[in-house]
């Protein structure tokens, strides 16, 4: 939805975050910065035509009110018909888009050093399902089933019905107090709901098929204190988030004629208070000192019943009968607490060359799986606890031959030790119970390289390459093997799949490339733009561990090119784009549950096919 944003800047953020701002994260962040809505009006518009019958627009403006106040608003809607073709109902909307987005927001500046910015999204997509495509024949109910010839067509029969809309708002106020100290208030809402439905078996049979709904909000308010002086700068704060999570669902087996029935919520309310300090020892030193005290308390409620029949009364179905057997509904509160350092050191070399090393810590709480069964699995109520990570980076960044050659290089280690991973554990029954449990560790190491060059007045290239090598040291569970000393036949006992578990979604190499070369045409026609680019990704799993089935095997390369006019004023522009030239066919997501017991569900998810798009833009001032 980038663009109903004004977008000033990307930041990409690696590795534990906190210590600046916001809430903490333990892998990374991406941070999207607008840019001030400032004191001149416009209208700008974009209209998109394209393959598959898309059709987009676009209107984004400003409007100043007065000298001290300006009102902006960006609205989006986008369409565009399906890749592929659901078999059984006959719709070519398999893999549509139907999403239309919105976002105002206001700036009042009274005074030079008083702000204050209001700002409301909101997003709905009521784009169709998307079910998967068969990569092995079905069995059981959906026996008969065969592999499609097109990777987007599918013979679901659950339905198409799909909603999720998120919407929030958010006031952020500053008061410069002197040219050292500046006053910060950040007031934020958020809230989503999702209507779904999973048709894992993908045919018209209910061999597996799971109707969905969740909701979600939170509230948060933070408070800091940016200070700035002749040799140091730094920030400190204190954040609170109130946050709601609960959902509900029915997961129908049909050869079993059973429903089971899950819904819960998970409740949180997060203190944290941080501080970041940086001080230049020399012109060429400075270092860098952060921390972050956070507190987590969560409840987490899960009620599973199970039924005969296919469908629950949570999803209408009030003639459906209860099992004896039932997990009961549990509620139980947890509080999890963590101080997370930052440390860092740069050196200036040259003007235009630093270098840095940086270590950092890293928390995410532990909480409650609302899948967690307590008569199968009864220490699932316990819910389970907080991963850390310690992360070292070292790095380069600078710039050669007169500023045409621009490069950043990062080396980067990561030792999470807790992880909260997916396990299974054999149950009473002979099943197999999945929940989150803290059952791994793990070392995440790579090298990245991203840059520019600008080769000529016209010509230049963005590059980056990156290898990652990612292992579990631990990954723990339980299997079921036989009693040297019978009676029972068989045993439960721990163990570790740590050599052969794998990182999802993980490739071991990526990298990018793009071409551009800008052309002014004669007479004050303008100029032209034009770009060839290039996105690699190495083979990589879906899941933590191998499966060729739907694993994106081989590597693949993804090809896109654009050309551009803008008119010389910059209002007229129009471009020409087309995506994945080559028509690669690559994987992006799975469901794995082979057998007869739930129609042999061996699916995978595909990328968006070739494209070809005209847009025109034309800016009113």
């Amino acid at each position: 939805m980038l663009d109903i944003y004004d977008i000033e800047r990307l930041e990409v953020l690696r590795g534990p975050q906190g210590t600046l701002y916001g809430r903490n994260t333990i892998g990374g962040a991406i941070k999207y910065v607008t840019k001030s809505l400032g004191n001149e009006a416009y209208l700008d518009t974009r209209l998109t035509l394209g393959t598959y019958a898309q059709h987009d627009f676009l209107a984004s403006g400003v409007l100043p009110l007065s000298d001290t106040l300006s009102i902006g608003g960006s609205a989006a809607i986008y369409r565009r018909d399906g890749y592929g073709e659901n078999q059984f109902t006959g719709k070519q909307n398999h893999y549509a888009k139907s999403v239309d987005a919105f976002r105002m927001s206001a700036e009042w500046n009274p005074t030079d050093t008083l702000s204050f910015r209001l700002a409301a999204d909101y997003v709905e997509d009521n784009s169709d399902a998307k079910h998967g495509h068969r990569e092995a024949p079905g069995l059981g109910l959906a026996a008969g089933e065969v592999v499609l010839p097109d990777v987007f067509d599918t013979r679901a029969g659950a339905g198409d019905d799909n909603l999720v809309r998120n919407q929030g708002v958010s006031l952020t106020a500053a008061w410069q107090l002197n040219d050292a100290i500046t006053l910060k208030s950040i007031t934020a809402y958020r809230d989503g709901k999702t209507n779904t439905l999973i048709d894992f078996d993908a045919s018209p049979q209910p061999a597996l098929d799971i109707p969905g709904r969740y909701e979600d909000d939170q509230t948060s308010q933070e408070f800091q204190v940016l200070f700035e002086g002749e040799r140091w700068q730094g920030v400190a704060g204190l954040y609170y988030l109130d946050a709601h999570a609960s959902g509900e669902f029915d997961t129908s087996v049909g050869l079993l004629n059973l429903t089971i029935a899950t819904s819960g919520y998970v409740d949180t309310t997060s203190y944290a208070a941080f501080a970041d300090v940086s001080y230049s020892i020399t012109d060429r030193w400075r270092v860098s000192l952060g921390g972050r005290y956070t507190e987590d308390e969560k409840e987490g409620s899960v009620y599973r019943q199970d039924f005969s029949g296919l469908g629950s009364p949570l999803f209408g179905n009030d003639a459906a009968v209860s099992w004896p057997v039932r997990a009961p509904t549990t509620s139980t509160t947890r509080t999890f607490d963590q101080f997370t350092p930052r440390a860092s050191v740069s050196y200036e070399f040259t003007d235009t060359f630093t270098t840095y090393a940086s270590y950092s810590e890293g928390f995410k709480s532990g909480g409650f799986d609302m899948r967690g069964d307590v008569v199968l699995t009864p220490d699932t109520v316990n819910g389970y606890d907080p991963e850390t990570v310690s992360s070292y980076e070292i790095g380069a960044k600078g710039t050669l031959v007169d500023d045409r050659l621009c490069y950043n290089f990062a080396a980067f280690r990561a030792d999470y030790s807790d992880q909260q991973i997916t396990r299974q554990q054999p149950t009473v029954t002979g099943s197999i119970a999945s929940f989150v449990d803290n059952a791994g560790a793990s070392t995440i190491q790579g090298v990245e390289l991203e840059g520019s060059a600008r080769l000529s007045d016209r010509f230049s290239l963005d590059y980056g390459i990156g290898w990652t090598d990612a292992e579990f040291d631990e990954y723990n569970t339980f299997t079921v093997v036989p009693n040297p000393t019978p009676p029972p036949a068989t045993i439960t006992v721990p163990v570790d799949l740590a050599d052969t578990a794998v990182f999802q979604n993980t490739p071991e190499w990526n990298g990018n490339l793009a071409l551009n070369y800008a052309q002014p045409l004669q007479n004050g026609w303008g100029s032209l733009l034009a770009t060839l680019s290039g996105s690699y990704r190495d083979s990589y799993y879906m899941f933590e561990f191998p499966n060729p089935l739907i694993d994106q095997n081989d590597a693949y390369t993804l090809v896109d090119a654009s050309i551009a006019w803008t008119s010389n004023d910059e209002k007229l522009r129009f471009q020409l784009l087309g995506r994945n030239l080559t028509d690669e066919e690559y994987k992006i997501g799975g469901y794995y549950f082979p057998g007869a017991l739930y129609g042999n569900i061996v699916n995978s998810f595909y990328g968006p096919p070739r494209t070809v798009s005209l847009s025109a833009s034309y800016r009113f001032n």
